[in-house]
């Protein structure tokens, strides 16, 4: 069984075939110059390490043949299933459902909406989209995990603070043990990320476990032999 001994708050023991690799929107909006984290004000190049990053996470992942699921907040076409609270949330340049460099803001199918390409999912892997920050919300996540008959998830993506750590604790929730990659996620504000990984991990890990990415891939390629 591997085990990440140096994870905090304490050592994290999983098996490979109870465990998931969860890669939170990875999106072009929010990745790239001209999406919708541009048009709020961020400085989108401050996510920019976190791609090779998570790229060298699902390669060690996919080496162990681990469930891979990736996530994408998207909304259908009409918006019906974007709350005004939502839609009307932060004042940016472009709102979701408007036309910008790379289709419309979050939609599915767009351009936009898409997972950058040095994440691209590969056959046989999960994608979802989502309506809210958390990927159980109006999803058939926890069906999928269940069927999968996953225990310990394991996280990357973006950001930090908002989806990445809503996910977390609705996982926290329903009963999975979740380990969060440092390297493997981001926010516009650095500050934000790093109180969220101190809240994860607080109280004896009330939420769950960080570890470095070098460690994770260290026990995946022990138990790759």
């Amino acid at each position: 069984m591997p085990i990440i001994n140096t994870a905090l708050p304490f050592a994290f023991p999983f098996e490979i075939e109870k465990t998931a690799l969860i890669v939170i929107d990875m999106q072009r909006d929010f990745l790239e110059p001209g999406g919708f984290g541009e048009t709020l004000g961020n400085d989108v190049s401050l996510l920019a390490p976190v791609i090779p990053a998570t790229a060298a996470l699902l390669k060690a992942a996919r080496g162990v043949s681990m469930r891979v699921l990736h996530t994408r907040e998207a909304h259908k076409a009409d918006l019906s299933d974007c709350p005004t609270s939502k839609l009307d949330r932060g004042a940016p340049d472009l709102k979701i459902g408007d036309e910008g460099p790379m289709g419309r803001i979050l939609i599915s199918g767009e351009p936009g909406a898409d997972i950058v390409p040095e994440l691209a999912p590969v056959s046989g892997e999960t994608v979802i989209d989502k309506p809210g920050k958390g990927a159980f919300y109006g999803t058939d996540l926890v069906q999928i995990l269940g069927n999968w008959g996953v225990t310990h998830l394991l996280f990357a993506g973006v950001t930090t603070e908002v989806c990445v750590q809503t996910t977390m604790r609705e996982a926290n929730d329903r009963g999975f043990d979740c380990l969060l990659v440092e390297e493997c996620t981001g926010s516009y504000f650095p500050e934000f990320k790093t109180a969220t990984l101190d809240m994860i991990r607080a109280q004896g890990g009330i939420i769950g476990w960080t570890a470095e990415l070098e460690e994770v891939k260290r026990a995946l390629e022990k138990e790759n032999g």
